[in-house]
């Protein structure tokens, strides 16, 4: 009778297993209420305080998680 061979599968990292750093979206009242404002966020402000302006936000280097 033949024997099938085992072969070990190597585990190598994939996608799901490395964690990537994420940064949380924050508005525009996060930045302003910001202890320590990055130019990224300053450039949002700036940008929100134009009349009309729709914002979906700016990542924030501080959440960094």
């Amino acid at each position: 009778m033949a024997g099938k061979n085992k072969v070990k599968a190597d585990r190598t990292a994939t996608k799901l297993d490395v964690h990537q750093p994420q940064m949380k979206i924050v508005g525009a009242d996060t930045c302003i209420a910001c202890p320590t404002p990055c130019a990224r966020g300053i450039a949002y402000r700036e940008k929100m305080e134009k009349p009309g302006a729709i914002g979906f936000g700016v990542p924030c280097i501080l959440t960094l998680k």
